[in-house]
């Protein structure tokens, strides 16, 4: 069953495509959920031939599958699919990690190091998981920003789409949320020296711990 969602405008083809990732990526798609050309061409005031070219665009992700006499459903991951995503991810952020210490200021963190200071304290204190999303997703964005490599935002952001609800569903898992956030305090403490390299090491390290919460808790998160 598809959970609720707000109709968007019917701004056209512009909308299309990100409306479907942020759709796909929340669940508000949920996997194997199909996708109806006739459907989203009438929600978005766009012609069919546009629906494909999004499905297109969603296929090359990995978002959805194109199945003859089916059409187009959202895919599903299963458990050996997800642990090789969190091996490539713990790669690509580590790196991004690095590429963004090396070049951006030290000095440019700072008002993230104190953001994930106290405010961050009293967000996970009182539970206010998506408060403590927003954060990590402004954390996230900066480093992209700042790495400068849009080959690897591409990636990153593939994957993100893939494995957003699963994050989210760790977040919350008991202790994780105060857990992440003394690791991510230390790879801010880390690119606020200006050290790229303990920067990576520290920020893969935090994308294994992430791995191992969702192998210990996998019948609660998947």
């Amino acid at each position: 069953m598809v959970k609720n969602r707000p109709a968007p405008p019917r701004n056209g083809a512009a909308a299309l495509l990100p409306a479907l990732r942020e759709r796909i990526a929340r669940h508000a798609l949920p996997p194997g959920a199909k996708l109806l050309e006739s459907d989203l061409a009438r929600e978005f005031g766009v012609s069919r031939a546009k629906v494909r070219d999004a499905f297109g665009a969603l296929e090359q992700r990995g978002l959805i599958q194109r199945i003859p006499n089916r059409g187009a459903v959202v895919a599903r991951l299963d458990l050996s699919q997800v642990f090789e995503i969190y091996a490539v991810r713990e790669m690509l952020e580590g790196l991004c990690a690095r590429l963004a210490v090396q070049r951006a200021k030290p000095q440019s963190w700072q008002d993230l190091v104190q953001q994930f200071g106290r405010p961050m304290e009293t967000i996970v204190k009182r539970g206010e998981f998506e408060k403590y999303i927003a954060n990590l997703d402004r954390l996230r964005s900066r480093t992209l920003e700042a790495a400068g490599s849009s080959v690897l935002a591409d990636m990153l952001d593939s994957i993100n789409d893939k494995t957003r609800e699963i994050q989210r569903r760790i977040i919350i898992l008991p202790g994780r949320a105060a857990e992440g956030l003394q690791q991510h305090r230390a790879v801010l403490a880390a690119m606020r020296k200006g050290d790229a390299g303990k920067a990576e090491e520290l920020r893969r390290a935090n994308i294994r711990s992430s791995r191992e919460y969702l192998e210990r808790f996998q019948s609660f998160v998947l």
